[in-house]
């Protein structure tokens, strides 16, 4: 899922990969919007409030907007470094230490509810907090499936999808057939898995709050065994051919 990178990593690889950290991100949106009322999974609308306040001179409030989208992009970037860094390392998966960074966020504030009052975490912080997690996540997959893949937001997403239905009306030839195919189908996945992730993480938020973040971690940390797993299996079957 994550391993594989260039002419190694195949359609199956991205499918798995988009699916799981699509529902992953779709958790962690419906828990910011439900507990703190902010969309942490993009930065489109932080733009157009950022403008808004600037433009009704609301200064203190535009600051707030500004920091969540350089909480989002920090995320981004360290994460990217990380992969750089490790990129090829033998011992060291590069994607092992961003997604490790994710789930210790999103784990501490899923517990942030059962700290003591002088030490519970403001509204804004809690965003800052998540957004910085889909940050890296959002960086972490593109890199990982080499730009095919973003699990965050939904808005790109709608225009490809909706430029590969409009080319394959018209192409017909048989190979570019069956890529559009693959293409569409892997879009309508993510749409999928994500809009599930809300549904669930809704569904959870009824019964344990701030708490249903836990859940997207423990994910995580299913995906990363997942994948070791799935790693050793085939190591050891091409070791007995």
């Amino acid at each position: 899922m994550f391993r594989h990178r260039g002419k190694r990593r195949t359609y199956s690889h991205n499918l798995k990969l988009a699916s799981a950290l699509s529902f992953v991100a779709g958790i962690v949106n419906i828990t910011g919007v439900l507990s703190v009322k902010v969309l942490t999974t993009n930065i489109t609308g932080h733009f157009a409030f950022f403008s808004e306040e600037i433009l009704f001179k609301k200064h203190q409030s535009a600051f707030m907007y500004l920091l969540f989208i350089l909480f989002f992009l920090m995320g981004s970037f360290i994460s990217s470094l990380i992969i750089e860094f490790y990129r090829n390392g033998k011992k060291i998966r590069p994607h092992t230490f961003p997604i490790i960074i994710e789930i210790i966020l999103l784990s501490f504030v899923g517990l942030s509810g059962d700290l003591p009052r002088a030490f519970s975490l403001s509204s804004h912080i809690i965003a800052y907090i998540l957004l910085f997690s889909m940050g890296i996540q959002n960086s972490l997959v593109t890199r990982v499936s080499q730009s095919v893949v973003r699990t965050t937001h939904l808005t790109g997403l709608f225009t490809d999808l909706g430029i590969d239905l409009s080319q394959i009306v018209f192409n017909k030839e048989y190979t570019a057939h069956q890529q559009l195919k693959k293409s569409i189908f892997l879009k309508l996945v993510i749409i999928i898995c994500f809009f599930s992730g809300c549904i669930v993480g809704g569904l959870l938020y009824k019964l344990f709050y701030i708490k249903t973040l836990l859940f997207a971690s423990g994910f995580l940390v299913y995906i990363i065994w997942y994948d070791r797993i799935l790693y050793r299996y085939y190591f050891l079957r091409r070791k007995l051919r």
